[in-house]
């Protein structure tokens, strides 16, 4: 299911903010919370233990570039990260896929998501994606890394 829906958002392309060789991040599409943004590997893995590598310094600059626009495009909120992997005892299945979800914090749980579990998503999760695609961070991100390896000298 995670492989089929990967494929059929990078043909439609409307809710993808990054595409590399081994990830893409896209917002859901019924995500809860507005710019809630999941990183999927594109080889399928049922676990995070399953990561080699180069897919592992490539979801290190995926999940860097992601955060700079949440951070830039968003003014610096308050988010939560998690990894999303198969139980344990689930290791190496087919059905499930891991994945990163980032999740900004920029509206509040109330009463109605409280009482009927279900939540209000004020922004549409193509709305997002086009906003994040459009904050422009490449520049930014490697003039902090220059700046903070020149102090680390």
């Amino acid at each position: 299911m995670f492989c089929q829906m990967i494929e059929e958002e990078l043909e439609l392309n409307e809710r993808i903010v990054r595409v590399t060789e081994h990830f893409v991040g896209m917002q859901s599409f019924a995500s809860p919370t507005p710019f809630c943004t999941h990183i999927y590997p594109r080889r399928h893995m049922a676990s995070f233990g399953d990561i080699r590598g180069k897919e592992l310094i490539d979801l290190g600059r995926v999940l860097r570039t992601i955060l700079a626009k949440l951070y830039y495009g968003l003014e610096d909120p308050d988010f939560n990260l998690t990894v999303r992997p198969a139980p344990a005892e689930c290791v190496g299945v087919k059905y499930f896929h891991w994945y990163l979800s980032v999740i900004p914090r920029l509206t509040r749980v109330a009463g109605f998501e409280l009482g009927s579990g279900m939540f209000i998503n004020t922004v549409l999760p193509e709305a997002a994606a086009q906003f994040l695609c459009n904050v422009k961070v490449d520049a930014r991100v490697g003039a902090e890394q220059a700046v903070s390896a020149g102090a680390e000298e």
